[in-house]
């Protein structure tokens, strides 16, 4: 099974995200560093999608200026824009499998989908 993480190594729930899936066996994982890689708005949208959440949901309150921006309260075009172009508002870790998409946090959200 493959497995695409949007990872931040900064994060603690990002690295035990990761690190639960090196330590399944048959995971084959990418790793992707939103930060220095961030993904489109359209990509955004699908993983969300399938995640099963609203891209507000998807949004990372702490540590951003995104309730100052009214982000929390915005449409879901303008979040996923504002997310492909600073990528430190997106929420980590997502993680997708042929299982699906989850938002990771807690790490053990991961399980869902292997």
């Amino acid at each position: 099974m493959k497995a695409t993480i949007w990872h931040n190594p900064k994060c603690g729930t990002s690295r035990k995200t990761l690190a639960v899936l090196e330590e399944t066996p048959g995971v084959e994982v990418e790793v992707i560093e939103y930060l220095k890689n961030p993904p489109s708005a359209a990509k955004l949208a699908q993983l969300y999608k399938d995640a099963g959440i609203t891209p507000q949901e998807g949004l990372r309150m702490r540590g951003t200026d995104a309730a100052e921006r009214g982000l929390p309260d915005a449409d879901a075009k303008a979040v996923l824009d504002a997310m492909a172009a600073e990528p430190i508002l997106i929420e980590r870790p997502l993680v997708e499998t042929d299982k699906g998409v989850r938002l990771c946090r807690p790490q053990d959200k991961v399980h869902e989908i292997l």
